[in-house]
């Protein structure tokens, strides 16, 4: 789940996103397109596509939705919160700040950016998360 903390990654950010997108995918095969998309709000065209084993665009809130209709998942506010929190304490441990994280991303994301989206100041894609989320478990001890 992509809101446990990361100590480890596989080999790039694509096999990290296609690890969460089948988590995302096996929560759409359990409980059914209809149903998530009626539960989540979510766009029946996106959940499709998730039901096709593709990789939507979702933001960390949309993927957080489909997660916390997975059994025993908390609710989507917290999942959020605890993503962007093991962000933080990834960085503290790796010994990271935004501008070695910003240097290290394969995306176009600015430091003062990546700040904001980590503490929720402004919208993160899932796709962002897993960049920011790859580098900061990449750097740890």
């Amino acid at each position: 789940m992509f809101y446990e903390q990361r100590m480890a990654v596989p080999d790039s950010p694509a096999e990290l996103r296609a690890e969460y997108d089948s988590d995302l995918e096996a929560v759409v095969e359990t409980h059914g397109p209809d149903t998530v998309a009626a539960e989540t709000g979510i766009d029946r065209t996106v959940v499709d596509v998730l039901a096709a084993e593709d990789s939507p665009d979702l933001s960390l809130e949309d993927a957080a939705e489909i997660q916390s209709l997975a059994e025993g998942a908390p609710d989507p506010e917290t999942i959020v919160t605890m993503a962007c929190e093991h962000l933080l304490l990834g960085m503290s441990t790796a010994v990271l700040d935004v501008d070695a994280v910003e240097s290290e991303l394969e995306i176009d994301l600015g430091a003062k950016e990546i700040q904001q989206k980590i503490e929720r100041r402004a919208p993160m894609s899932l796709e962002e998360f897993v960049h920011v989320q790859y580098v900061i478990a990449d750097n740890a001890p």
